[in-house]
C-alpha cells in the first residue's frame, strides 16, 4: 500500500480521485470505480502497490506492437484493476477482482522487477498490461522512473481513459503506447465500458503531440461497433487528427464475461481491413490464425517489409536503419 496521488478532499474524509476522467467521490474506508484507490481516514492510497496478477517475457507483436523494434521481447507486468468496466472483457479475472481476494497474487518491489527485466539481455524494457495499468499509476511510475534510466524502453498498453496532467507525467517516462480505442460512439463507451469516449481521443491526441511512439487496436463486436459510417469517421478522424502513418490493430472479439455474441466473422474483418486500408498506411487483423493481414507492405513501393505468422517476426524488406529496402521509404521508426 502506498500514498496516491491526483485527488483532493472535498468534504471532511471525503474525497476526489482525479487520476482519470471518472473523478470518483470516496467516502472514508470505500475505493473508487477500479476497486483498488482507497479512502483511508481521509488520505487516498493505492493498495495494491506492487501486486502482481501476472508478469513475464513476450514478443513486442503480443502488445500488440507491429513498428516498434519489431522482433523484440519484451518483459510484461500487470496487477489487479480497471476503471472501465467492459461488458466484453478479455482480462475480467484480473481487471474486474478485488484485491486481497487474489490469492495467487505476489507481490514485487520496482527494484525486484528490474532485476527479473534484466535477466534476459535481449530484453528491450518493460511493457505495463494485462490490467489498466494507469489504476497503480505509483507502482507504473516508480517502476518505469528507474528502467528509464537504466537504457531500457517502457510500454504502455491502455484504455486511454486518463485525465491530461497524469498523462503528461506518464508520457515523461513512456516511450511507446498501444491504447485500445474501443469504438467511435459515446453510446458505445457508456453503454458497454461505463466510460467517455472523448477523454481517450484527448488522451491519443496528447500522445501524438508529445510524440511518443503510439499504435491502436479496435476490437471489432459485430452489431456493437461495426457500423461502416462510425468506422470511417473513426478512421478520418485517426488520419486527420494523429497521421495517416498511425498503425490500427483490427482485433478479432471472442464471447467472453458478460457478453455472449459470437465470434467476429472473419469476412467482416477483412471487409473492414479493406476500408481501413483507404484511410491509413498500417492496418493488421489481430486474434485471426491463418490471415494475410499481419505482414508490413511499404506504403510507396508495396514491397512486403516485414513478414509475420501469430507472433513470429521475419524483417525481410527493411534496411537497418527501418528504411524499405527498395525505394528508401521510412516505415520503422524504432528498429
Amino acid at each position: 500500500m502506498k500514498p496516491a496521488k491526483y485527488y483532493e478532499e472535498i468534504y471532511r474524509y471525503q474525497l476526489k480521485c482525479n487520476l482519470c476522467p471518472h473523478h470518483c467521490t470516496i467516502g472514508d474506508g470505500k475505493t473508487g470505480i477500479c476497486k483498488v484507490r482507497k479512502n483511508i481516514a481521509g488520505e487516498l492510497y493505492l493498495q495494491t502497490y506492487g501486486d502482481i496478477s501476472s508478469m513475464g517475457f513476450d514478443p513486442i507483436e503480443k502488445k500488440p506492437l507491429y513498428h516498434f523494434y519489431p522482433g523484440s521481447i519484451i518483459f510484461s507486468v500487470g496487477g489487479y484493476g480497471c476503471n472501465l468496466r467492459c461488458k466484453f472483457c478479455q482480462n475480467y479475472q484480473i481487471s474486474q477482482d478485488i484485491p486481497g481476494n487474489s490469492n495467487s497474487s505476489k507481490t514485487y518491489s520496482p527494484h525486484e522487477i528490474i532485476a527479473f527485466a534484466s535477466d534476459k539481455r535481449a530484453n528491450i524494457g518493460i511493457a505495463f498490461t494485462y490490467n489498466e495499468p494507469t489504476v497503480w499509476f505509483e507502482y507504473m511510475q516508480d517502476i518505469a522512473e528507474v528502467s528509464k534510466r537504466k537504457g531500457m524502453k517502457n510500454v504502455m498498453v491502455t484504455n486511454g481513459f486518463i485525465n491530461p496532467d497524469p498523462l503528461d507525467e506518464l508520457i515523461e517516462v513512456m516511450d511507446a503506447f498501444n491504447v485500445d480505442l474501443k469504438a467511435f460512439t459515446e453510446d458505445f463507451y457508456l453503454t458497454q465500458t461505463m466510460s467517455k469516449l472523448k477523454p481517450v481521443k484527448e488522451t491519443l491526441k496528447q500522445i501524438r503531440r508529445r510524440r511518443k511512439y503510439l499504435e491502436i487496436t479496435n476490437l471489432i463486436i459485430s452489431g456493437k461497433n461495426d457500423n461502416r459510417k462510425d468506422f470511417v469517421e473513426m478512421l478520418k478522424w485517426i488520419n486527420g487528427e494523429l497521421g495517416k502513418d498511425t498503425v490500427l490493430h483490427l482485433s478479432r472479439y471472442f464471447p467472453t464475461y458478460k457478453m455472449s455474441i459470437p465470434p467476429t466473422p472473419p469476412g467482416l474483418l477483412s471487409d473492414l481491413f479493406e476500408t481501413a486500408k483507404e484511410h491509413l498506411d498500417y492496418v493488421y487483423i489481430g486474434n485471426l490464425p491463418t490471415n494475410n493481414s499481419q505482414n508490413t507492405y511499404c506504403p510507396s513501393c508495396n514491397q512486403k517489409a516485414i513478414d509475420r505468422n501469430r507472433h513470429n517476426t521475419w524483417i525481410s524488406g527493411l534496411d537497418n536503419t527501418g528504411k524499405c529496402s527498395k525505394c528508401g521509404y521510412k516505415i520503422i521508426a524504432h528498429i
